[in-house]
């Protein structure tokens, strides 16, 4: 049978601005939308992929990326020609590149035309095997704004504003190893999602820690995560886990089959998964350890040392 490894993570706290480079006047706006009958801001799944292929590139791990984020340029350059078989990005994340038809020959152009014929393009694509969720906020949106100004030519003052949230955000993900060239792949995935730094952010990068505060973690040969969205944070800040705790009382998950770890470890509802039998620990880069073991044996991996 296929293995599936689902994730939830929960960020720590901290002040979200500057998310994505569109503005409302001389206002920087944050994403938002409509989440459980109120407006949450939110982080798109394109930037947190982007600062999992950059954590690739530059966390010092013997990882070949494709695309890679070039500072002078500003953009990211293409290493190669795609091939999921040698860079990882290609094979996690997948790519696409369309491109026009091209005519060689003034003479197939026109016997093209006369047929009533159009000349094709070509779409070298691979979809890619990570699925991530759109991060949202925990705690719903205020309005918070902060103005600021900046002084100009000839002695000319710009003012504009940000727009800031200070909240935890939660986004899930999903990888299927088996679908991978190369399945040991889906440990670098772990490692770089329990390591993201900064997400997000345009002209001037705004520092929020992705890392995770506290995660779940399920292994397992069920086609559905069931534990997507699973955090919630009541008005004085306290972080729980109802849904969790009734899918895995009334059966719907096997308990040996999660992993909850980081701060809600150390909590009633975290007490009350272990009784259930979850494996529950206090350190998330311990439990992403221990996990990486099981994953290794049922993939038939290289066994890894423990941290």
């Amino acid at each position: 049978m296929t293995f599936h490894l689902f994730g939830n993570i929960l960020t720590g706290y901290g002040t979200a601005a500057n998310n994505r480079g569109e503005n409302e006047g001389n206002i920087t706006t944050l994403q938002k939308l409509l989440w459980k009958g109120e407006v949450h801001t939110t982080v798109s799944a394109e930037a947190i992929r982007w600062a999992l292929r950059y954590y690739w590139q530059t966390s010092g791990g013997d990882y070949q990326v494709n695309r890679c984020w070039d500072d002078e340029r500003n953009d990211n350059v293409l290493q190669g020609i795609f091939d999921e078989n040698v860079y990882i990005d290609d094979d996690v994340l997948g790519y696409m590149k369309a491109e026009g038809a091209k005519q060689e020959k003034q003479e197939s152009d026109n016997e093209e035309k006369k047929k009533g014929k159009k000349a094709k393009g070509t779409n070298t694509a691979r979809r890619g095997v990570l699925e991530v969720s759109r991060a949202v906020s925990t705690t719903p949106y205020a309005g918070d704004i902060t103005f600021n100004s900046a002084s100009g030519q000839k002695g000319r003052t710009s003012l504009y504003g940000t727009e800031v949230h200070a909240t935890r955000y939660q986004y899930g993900f999903a990888v299927t190893p088996d679908r991978l060239k190369d399945k040991s792949r889906v440990i670098a995935v772990l490692d770089g999602l329990v390591s993201l730094g900064e997400v997000a952010g345009n002209h001037a990068r705004f520092l929020y820690d992705f890392s995770p505060e506290s995660l779940v973690l399920r292994w397992t040969h069920d086609f559905s995560p069931r534990i997507l969205y699973c955090f919630q944070e009541d008005e004085s800040g306290d972080v729980s886990l109802p849904l969790l705790i009734h899918r895995v009382e009334v059966g719907d998950i096997d308990p040996q089959e999660l992993w909850v770890a980081g701060a809600i470890a150390k909590t009633p509802e975290g007490d009350r998964l272990e009784e259930l039998g979850v494996n529950v620990l206090a350190g998330t880069k311990v439990a992403l350890s221990v996990l990486k073991q099981a994953i290794a044996r049922d993939l038939q991996l290289p066994q890894l040392e423990l941290v």
